[in-house]
């Protein structure tokens, strides 16, 4: 997943508003920091991310493998890009973020995903993933949603799917259902959490 460290801080690295990065490290989220172009280029990496990161591809898959990103960290960051296409100011992303939760390790590890918009375009566009080791009450986030949104029994899995940031077609594939029923309930699931996106949807669901 990367090595890393020697870059050069953020503020040089991006020209992005002072008011986004203020707003970020306001939040005080997990010590983990990666940043990466849209093209998944690892730009920064501190010691915690790398240390969690190892933590996750050994829960998941058994084994690391110096300089590949873990499959959630991907799937996170396509889902970043995607978003970056419609949030194109920095203001856009203060309140919203993409949020996965990796119940496989102990104890659980938060992804939380933002883009940074750039003034030149979306190649030149950078996302920021924010990691921290939760408390089971946050991983159980998904479960409580079920209650508080009156899901249904597949809606809970597909919410619960998302929060670990699966694709639709993942997402279909895992529940054995096709990629537009998929869609069908992320739509109902919007309607229920009052939200317009997946983005919101993952906020609601981790905020309540």
């Amino acid at each position: 997943m990367e090595t890393t460290t020697e870059a050069r801080p953020a503020a040089e690295e991006l020209p992005v508003s002072s008011d986004v990065v203020e707003t970020i490290v306001g939040q005080r989220v997990g010590p983990g920091i990666l940043l990466l172009s849209v093209s998944l280029q690892l730009l920064y990496m501190n010691q915690r991310a790398w240390e969690l990161s190892r933590k996750i591809m050994q829960a998941m898959n058994g084994k690391t493998a110096k300089g590949v990103l873990p499959t959630v960290v991907t799937a996170l960051c396509a889902e970043v890009v995607t978003e970056l296409q419609v949030r194109t100011n920095g203001k856009d992303w203060e309140q919203a973020q993409l949020r996965c939760v990796v119940s496989a390790t102990r104890p659980p590890v938060l992804l939380r995903a933002f883009g940074l918009p750039d003034r030149g375009g979306i190649q030149q566009a950078r996302i920021l993933i924010l990691l921290e080791e939760v408390s089971p009450r946050k991983a159980r986030a998904p479960e409580q949603a079920r209650e508080l949104f009156r899901l249904t029994s597949r809606e809970h899995g597909v919410v619960s799917y998302l929060a670990k940031g699966h694709t639709n077609k993942e997402i279909g594939n895992a529940l054995k259902i096709s990629e537009q029923t998929v869609k069908e309930h992320i739509k109902h699931i919007m309607e229920k959490t009052n939200s317009t996106t997946r983005t919101g949807v993952l906020v609601r669901i981790f905020n309540s």
